[in-house]
């Protein structure tokens, strides 16, 4: 191809001489990266134009603007601004994961992030074509290692240090005072699960739905003074301090942070509770002799999204080895697809590169059937819960913290690196990505958030006669 950004393409010395110098005619080619991104722009522009068939999406570059989809009253509208050419190519070659990259480098504004989840969640089948051949071998290259290689304890122990080994202060900018990073249970004491969007959100409201979820979930496993509570995922102690102050039990906890199981410890101290609570620097697979047939409930908030799929059958393996032959009870939550969405074989995106590596949400089915092998029969199902309306409220009271509470001049004693303001900003928006996305599929129902409660066979129901 030739450039005519001259009067010709083709430029001719001026000297009449017959021979002419190979500096004497010039080719003037375009930069081969302006064609890459002309080709990404207009692939992905292509899909948008047959993809968007729910709300109306407006975007703008150096270029010009285009619109797509039917704007009407009460329309999902979004607008996006390129600011960076590489948006397309991130786009093209990686579609929602490309999305979150241009976001938090951005190469890409947003006026709603949460609408844009939306927008992409509502159009999803559309959004397929933008799948590329490149992309297809990429995520089936980390689907298959997640699926067959597995949450190793290797791997378990760097993908920790990834996602908790972070600063506490970080955590403790945006999350409750119990410091629970799980889903909260909201009532009509906050106004519901949209009480702040109606009414907004009130001082402490937070801590009371974190509260009401550890109460609950002890209840559910029907926990009473002097018992003993084994749990796989410390957090930062919230649950295995309730567990011992409010409802009188023993606690042994569970972590492979040892930022968490520093500050975990720390609050128990402070709690007076030491001598009742234990926190284990321990991956689940080491639980030692002495443990067998020792505890009366187990409970895991949230924990088993690393676990891995092909390690399912022996996580409840061990819950059956640790709990008491009759009168226990598990409780484990998980954050978890719709059976119609769940495979062991799950591709990287947003989560499982840049918040939890190698991680993998489990469908309740998956969790049950592993359950019912991995105890050779030996648990009852007793419930089974969706709480999956509760998460987007507790994502955006997250997101107000974090916006509220996380400054550049508080944080980089904790990220040296986040002395550069491009990188704190981008930082930030890691989060403020992660809250929307998050909260974008809960609300949808692309993914869901399940309780479950085991007993043991034979095990007395509430009195009922």
């Amino acid at each position: 191809m030739l450039n005519a950004a001259t009067s010709s393409a083709l430029t001719f010395s001026s000297t009449p001489n017959f021979y002419r110098s190979p500096s004497s005619l010039s080719i003037v080619l375009p930069n081969p990266k302006t064609i890459i991104y002309g080709y990404a722009r207009s692939s992905v522009l292509a899909v948008m134009e047959k993809a968007i068939i729910r709300g109306h999406l407006t975007v703008a570059d150096s270029e010009g603007v285009h619109h797509f989809g039917t704007r009407s009253k009460g329309c999902n509208d979004v607008y996006l601004k390129v600011v960076n050419n590489d948006f397309w190519m991130r786009v093209l070659f990686s579609q929602d994961l490309g999305f979150s990259e241009a976001y938090m480098m951005g190469d890409v504004e947003v006026d709603n992030l949460k609408a844009v989840m939306d927008l992409w969640l509502d159009n999803e089948s559309g959004m397929d074509n933008l799948t590329s051949a490149v992309s297809r071998v990429t995520s089936a290259i980390s689907g298959l290692s997640n699926a067959f290689l597995g949450q190793t304890r290797s791997k378990a122990r760097l993908n920790a240090i990834a996602s908790y080994d972070q600063s506490n202060e970080l955590f403790k900018a945006f999350l409750s005072q119990e410091m629970m990073y799980s889903c909260a249970l909201w009532t009509e004491a906050e106004g519901g699960v949209r009480g702040d969007l109606i009414a907004g959100p009130t001082p402490g409201d937070l801590e009371a739905a974190q509260l009401r979820k550890i109460r609950y979930v002890l209840t559910a496993a029907k926990v009473k003074p002097g018992d003993r509570i084994l749990e796989f995922g410390s957090g930062w102690g919230g649950m295995a301090i309730e567990a011992a102050r409010t409802f009188g039990c023993e606690v042994d906890t569970l972590t492979l942070s040892k930022e968490q199981k520093a500050l975990a410890e720390e609050r128990v101290k402070a709690a007076g509770l030491q001598d009742v609570i234990r926190v284990h620097l321990m991956d689940y697979r080491e639980i030692p002799p002495s443990f067998e047939k020792a505890f009366d409930a187990f409970i895991s908030i949230e924990m088993l999204e690393h676990v891995g799929s092909k390690y399912y059958h022996d996580y409840f393996r061990l819950v059956d080895f640790a709990l008491k032959s009759s009168n226990a009870t598990a409780v484990v939550s998980a954050s978890t697809f719709p059976e119609s969405r769940y495979s062991g074989y799950q591709p990287e995106d947003f989560m499982r590169k840049y918040m939890w590596p190698n991680s993998c949400l489990p469908s309740a089915t998956a969790l049950i059937t592993a359950a019912n092998t991995g105890s050779e029969g030996r648990f009852t199902l007793e419930g089974v819960e969706n709480h999956a309306a509760h998460y987007p409220r507790t994502l955006r009271e997250w997101g107000r913290r974090l916006d509220a509470n996380v400054r550049q001049d508080l944080i980089v004693k904790d990220y040296p690196s986040l002395k550069d303001k491009a990188e704190f900003d981008a930082f930030r928006r890691k989060w403020q990505y992660l809250f929307a996305y998050a909260g974008a599929g809960f609300a949808k129902g692309y993914i869901t958030c399940h309780m479950l409660t085991f007993t043991r066979p034979n095990d007395c129901p509430a009195t009922c006669d």
